[in-house]
């Protein structure tokens, strides 16, 4: 199993948590679903995407081999490599929704 992972505000995965497929909120404008891969990483996109988001924000634990669309991993402008998802993420591939955790203004990793 290779597991990537996706974040999301709470209040907006709501709207899709019982669909078949998820869509960001920034889908139609960039053309894919920006994730991530390794916790590292992780706790860096999280606090340079959401560093003054303060609602729940959850953690998409996805399993890529379930993935239906096309992923590529590209290089982005920090230099790192982000698996993006091309096209709806199917609901099968989420394997558990968790909550990322703020500490004194930083977001990190929830207990696995």
């Amino acid at each position: 199993m290779s597991i990537i992972y996706c974040l999301a505000p709470e209040e907006y995965w709501q709207n899709y948590k019982e669909e078949a497929q998820y869509l960001p909120r920034d889908y139609e404008q960039e053309g894919f679903i920006h994730a991530t891969k390794g916790d590292d990483l992780l706790v860096k996109v999280a606090n340079r995407v959401y560093p003054s988001y303060d609602g729940n924000l959850v953690l998409l634990v996805i399993d890529e081999n379930r993935i239906g669309s096309e992923v590529k991993y590209e290089q982005a402008k920090d230099g790192n490599l982000y698996p993006h998802i091309y096209g709806p993420l199917n609901m099968d591939a989420i394997i558990q929704v968790k909550h990322m955790v703020k500490r004194n203004g930083v977001w990190d990793l929830p207990a696995f």
